[in-house]
C-alpha cells in the first residue's frame, strides 16, 4: 500500500503564492509518476502537473508559467509551487502517485483564492 500526506493549502488573495507538499510512504517503486490534480465545485477532477522519475513534466496550460512542480526523490516528496494565483485556481488539490498500473490519492487540500 501507498500513503500520501498533503500539506500547504489555505486561503490567499489573488496574486499571492502557496506551496503544496505531498509525502509518499509505503510500497513505492522507483518508476512512478507523482503529481497534482484539482477539483473545483461542480467540475471534474483535472490534471495540474505531474513529474516522472526522470524529471519529465506535464503541466496544464492553465497554470503554465505560474505553477512549478518539483520532486525530492530521496524523501519521496513532490511539491507544487503556485504563484500569481487566480480565483479560478480555487479547488481541492489532490496528490497522486501512479505506479504499476495503480493510482493512489491523497486526502486533498483546499486552496481558496479570493479576488
Amino acid at each position: 500500500q501507498v500513503q500520501l500526506v498533503e500539506s500547504g493549502g489555505g486561503l490567499v488573495q489573488a496574486g499571492g503564492s502557496l506551496r503544496l507538499s505531498c509525502a509518499a510512504s509505503g510500497s513505492i517503486v522507483s518508476s512512478n509518476i507523482m503529481g497534482w490534480y484539482r477539483q473545483a465545485p461542480g467540475k471534474q477532477r483535472e490534471l495540474v502537473a505531474v513529474v516522472d522519475r526522470g524529471g519529465d513534466t506535464n503541466i496544464a496550460d492553465s497554470v503554465k508559467g505560474r505553477f512549478t512542480i518539483s520532486r525530492d526523490y530521496a524523501k519521496n516528496t513532490v511539491y507544487l509551487q503556485m504563484n500569481s494565483l487566480k480565483p479560478e485556481d480555487t479547488a481541492v488539490y489532490y496528490c497522486n502517485l501512479y505506479q504499476r498500473g495503480s493510482n493512489y490519492w491523497g486526502q486533498g487540500t483546499q486552496v481558496t483564492v479570493s479576488s
